[in-house]
């Protein structure tokens, strides 16, 4: 855990660079002073504290390879820092234009920290299988790596440095490119995204750790344990770091949508030192799919309450099917949202206690993927979620995005759906 001063000399952000950022800066500043920005906040912010308001619409895991219409997309910048702000930017402007659903816009650009994490010591190593479509996504067969207790070792604890020289370019950097247009403000690493046995399974190969929970478990237990540790070790030292930045705001938590809360950050918060509880926390499983209630307990969040136990308030949970695992999810604590995936069961999930959180549906993207794009289809299937989870606290999530067969347009029409019928779910409060 220590500090570093950056060697590499101060570069300039080019003119033509400056041009095309405060050009996108001065769109977004506009978008984000209209007086919709602020109804949606706080609609926001009352789902999540479990108030009734009407089901909101967001979406993440975007192919954007397939999302370029009329140069959009396009980047025009050169520098390096300018064409991250720009893609950014460009993301931003294009889902306001054209995949609105419940997104807010806030009027600041974020000047991120340059730090380094070594990481846990081991790389993945997977036979790739690419894409049908040029950028998509591909599958993969993971070579593993550690086969038994003697190679547990091999997960290292990471060591965390932060450059404050090169933090602090970047920022004034950024100030002078966007002065008179829109605020800069230093921000940090707002959340993390904690799949630990994600990280298993691909050094371990997804059979492999499957079978071991049960063949050898006293050896799986010792691995999900190191792990842990390590996890641990690296959150420990963001903190110190004071690299951490609230996610009580259009941050997306866990694999749902925004954090808006006024729940957060803590008491006693300090905004020149974030910690750890003023934040949201996640975790999932999601591998875990067919392993029983017990064992998910077992091998998941009796550990993953380690880390979650850290936060202020938690998601859990992702792909895997969580409606018969109930008894044990509840026990997590500063527990608010639970992941209703693709393949749960909405009404059961209620029935088991569900209904005490907020319930973050995902509508199967396989819909967008299809040969034939059947809007009347997408709208049964997201109106059968919705008459399940109707009474609940409710965020419509569509992710995992990984085509749309070189339609844009298919998103487009069923985010302009999605918003549409969760009109009709909304309480009288919020309707229109």
């Amino acid at each position: 855990m220590t500090e570093t001063a950056s060697s590499a000399p101060a570069i300039e952000i080019p003119a033509d660079d400056r041009r095309v950022l405060r050009e996108l800066g001065e769109q977004k500043a506009a978008i984000a002073a209209l007086p919709i920005q602020n109804q949606r906040r706080q609609m926001w912010s009352a789902m999540n504290q479990m108030e009734s308001v009407k089901p909101l619409v967001w979406f993440d895991d975007i192919c954007w390879n397939e999302m370029n219409v009329n140069d959009e997309l396009t980047l025009r910048t050169q520098h390096q820092l300018a064409r991250r702000i720009e893609t950014q930017l460009r993301q931003e402007l294009y889902r306001w234009r054209r995949i609105q659903g419940d997104t807010v816009i806030e009027p600041v650009i974020h000047s991120l920290p340059s730090f380094r994490d070594t990481g846990f010591g081991l790389r993945i190593e997977a036979d790739l299988v690419e894409a049908a479509l040029k950028g998509g996504l591909p599958s993969a067969h993971f070579k593993p790596q550690i086969r038994g207790e003697d190679d547990i070792e091999k997960i290292k604890m990471p060591e965390v440095s932060v450059d404050r020289a090169k933090t602090e370019e970047n920022y004034q950097l950024l100030r002078d490119v966007f002065d008179g247009v829109i605020d800069v403000v230093h921000s940090g690493v707002p959340g993390f995204w904690f799949a630990p046995w994600d990280e298993i399974v691909m050094w371990t190969g997804v059979q492999e750790a499957l079978e071991d929970l049960a063949a050898r478990p006293d050896y799986m237990h010792k691995l999900i344990d190191r792990l842990m540790t390590a996890h641990l070790c690296r959150l420990d030292q963001y903190e110190r770091l004071n690299l951490l930045a609230p996610n009580s705001s259009n941050v997306r938590v866990g694999s749902g949508a925004y954090g808006y809360s006024t729940e957060l950050p803590g008491t006693g918060f300090d905004p020149e030192h974030v910690r750890t509880t003023d934040l949201w926390g996640c975790s999932t499983a999601q591998i875990f799919v067919a392993v029983s209630p017990k064992m998910h307990w077992e091998f998941a969040i009796e550990y993953e309450i380690r880390w979650l136990e850290r936060f202020g308030l938690n998601y859990y949970g992702c792909c895997e099917p969580l409606h018969g695992k109930m008894d044990y999810v509840k026990r997590i604590p500063n527990l608010r949202k639970i992941s209703m995936s693709p393949w749960a069961d909405v009404a059961k999930a209620r029935e088991n206690g569900a209904d005490d959180y907020v319930l973050s549906i995902k509508p199967n993207p396989e819909i967008l993927a299809r040969d034939r794009w059947s809007l009347d289809l997408a709208r049964e299937q997201l109106s059968d979620m919705l008459d399940q989870a109707r009474g609940c606290a409710v965020e419509v999530v569509m992710k995992d995005i990984s085509t749309v067969r070189g339609q844009p347009q298919r998103l487009w029409e069923w985010v302009e759906m999605a918003r549409a019928l969760t009109e009709e779910y909304a309480y009288p409060k919020y309707q229109k």
